[in-house]
């Protein structure tokens, strides 16, 4: 890791510390997050439960799952915490959803959501309608079949005027750089940062791309420090769900980033947009979690254990 990458990543560390809501007993619940999680299916109901869960072990107040009927009862059986509406997949599932928006205040959209083409649809009907509609209007944080979604039809958050992130993994991002750049990459786990830049500029000015890999990429459009790199931590573990607790913190932290609270300490200069703020401090804290796992668990190392890690981790980069 270069010097200049190094002092990068410890300016971001230290705004990342900045965002993070003191726990005041005059706090009410709701006041540190309230995160929606759109997913789930028959085959994936894990990845929906590590999302949500993940930003409930962050720190958000409360985690809500929108998924198909079936999978409910298994999410549901996983973990009492999680608020799961079993609806995804109604014939009206957009009128269900839209009186729930209000009362959230980030959309995670793809863990476990699968490839049904009337679910895909209903997912865009809900993005469209938040664009339209002000007041409902959600950043988003768009991981897994998500991104599926956005590679068959870009326009979806083309320009979304809420701030969209993107979370892709190597083979995700190629069949992204393919739909919106017209580009053959090849996947790799060492991006090209200009390469994830041109993703996320092409995505419009309220777009921020996570590359996924060795060193984790994070590229924005927004004017100012354009691309960063979170190489600290990690291991060479790549279990499955790692990215469904990736999505879950993000959408903590991109909560926390976007408030202009009282908390906001006078020595926060606001050197980088919140989108990468949130971004670094979740891939950061992903990548603690996991290199704390594996030293205990080695190749047995599991999602499971990861979050086991997340206070522990979070405790030592953002509280100390």
């Amino acid at each position: 890791m270069s010097d200049n990458n190094s002092q990068t990543e410890a300016l971001l560390l230290k705004e990342s510390r900045t965002v993070v809501p003191p726990m005041a007993a005059n706090l009410y619940k709701g006041r540190a997050g309230r995160i929606g999680v759109i997913g789930g299916s028959l085959e994936y109901t894990g990845a929906p439960y590590f999302s949500a869960i993940s930003a409930l072990k962050v720190g958000c107040d409360l985690s809500h799952v929108f998924c198909p009927l079936n999978a409910a009862p298994v999410i549901k059986s996983y973990s009492p915490e999680l608020i799961v509406h079993p609806i995804l997949d109604a014939g009206n599932a957009v009128e269900l959803i839209k009186p729930w928006l209000p009362r959230l205040h980030i959309l995670i959209i793809g863990p476990g959501l699968g490839k049904d083409s009337g679910i895909l649809e209903t997912v865009g009907n809900i993005i469209q309608f938040c664009r339209e509609q002000s007041d409902y209007a959600k950043p988003l944080v768009i991981d897994a079949d998500g991104l599926f979604m956005v590679t068959k039809n870009p326009k979806v958050i083309l320009n979304y005027p809420k701030g969209v992130i993107l979370t892709p993994n190597a083979i995700e991002f190629s069949r992204l750089a393919k739909s919106v750049l017209d580009k053959d990459l090849e996947a790799t786990s060492d991006p090209d940062p200009e390469h994830v830049r041109a993703l996320a500029v092409a995505l419009g000015s309220n777009t921020t791309v996570v590359h996924k890999g060795q060193s984790d990429v994070i590229a924005t459009a927004s004017v100012g420090v354009s691309v960063v790199k979170c190489a600290t931590g990690g291991s060479g573990r790549r279990c499955g769900g790692q990215g469904d607790l990736l999505s879950g913190s993000l959408g903590t932290f991109y909560f926390w980033a976007g408030l202009k609270p009282a908390h906001d300490p006078p020595e926060r200069n606001g050197s980088f947009p919140p989108a990468v703020v949130a971004s670094y401090a979740a891939c950061r804290l992903t990548r603690e979690c996991n290199s704390r796992a594996v030293a205990k668990a080695g190749r047995s190392t599991l999602t499971s254990d990861m979050l086991e890690e997340i206070h522990p981790a979070f405790d030592e980069l953002f509280e100390n």
